[in-house]
């Protein structure tokens, strides 16, 4: 596989983006939803974060930049909330039922990693292969490890936060609610939305009108899956 051009990556630090999620995790009430995500998005940046000191990536830069354009969009989302400004419409339903009784640990979870894969791993793909001078298939094998990591940690979250057995019968509507939405399916259709955004970057307005409805499409998912449900 050809690697992005090694360009100057010293903006781009792991280190600071796991300092403010950290910072975030300390000052959030715990049964906050945007600090469940929180809590699970830290794991993910710590995890990938493991994996670049290993070696584990091929191309070092471009794992990093890819980590660090990825969690810029989800702070960008945090700031605009906190600063009273509109957050992209995908973010929108965890912000406005974070505090919600009715909606369970494991919605907030996924809420958040719907919004954060379905809308923006894509743009972030294409942030950094503007930010390397690269193409996205030269950032594949990256994409790909950054999913496997997620998936392994989506697997993990639904073991902790999913009700016991007893309490999680058929007929209870989480079960329904969780089996419509696939992290896998989401990556898929990612991967295919930035290699669209990608063939669109000569043509501003149909990218923004692409980029517009990706944005309502993930938002509209995310506020089915925060549908509160009785207890």
């Amino acid at each position: 596989m050809a690697h992005c051009e090694q360009v100057p990556t010293a903006a781009l630090t792991v280190d600071s983006v796991l300092s403010r999620m950290r910072a975030l995790d300390a000052s959030l009430p715990a049964r906050d939803g945007l600090a469940v995500f929180n809590r699970v998005y830290l794991a993910v940046t710590e995890a990938v974060d493991r994996h670049i000191d290993g070696g584990r990536f091929a191309d070092t830069a471009a794992a990093t930049a890819l980590d660090v354009r990825f969690a810029e969009r989800y702070l960008a989302a945090v700031d605009a909330a906190e600063e009273d400004r509109r957050p992209p419409a995908c973010w929108r339903p965890l912000f406005q039922f974070r505090r919600h009784p009715g909606v369970r640990p494991l919605q907030f979870a996924l809420a958040g990693i719907n919004a954060h894969i379905g809308h923006d791993l894509a743009l972030a793909v294409v942030d950094t292969c503007r930010t390397l001078g690269c193409e996205p298939v030269e950032l594949e094998d990256e994409f790909d490890r950054v999913g496997d990591l997620l998936v392994s940690l989506e697997e993990r979250i639904r073991d902790e936060l999913m009700p016991g057995p007893d309490l999680l019968q058929i007929a209870d509507p989480l079960t329904h609610l969780l089996g419509s939405w696939s992290l896998e399916r989401a990556r898929e259709a990612t991967w295919a939305a930035a290699r669209a955004l990608w063939a669109l970057r000569r043509l501003p307005d149909v990218a923004g009108e692409f980029t517009e409805r990706l944005d309502a499409a993930v938002g509209f998912a995310g506020r089915m899956l925060l549908t509160p449900l009785p207890d």
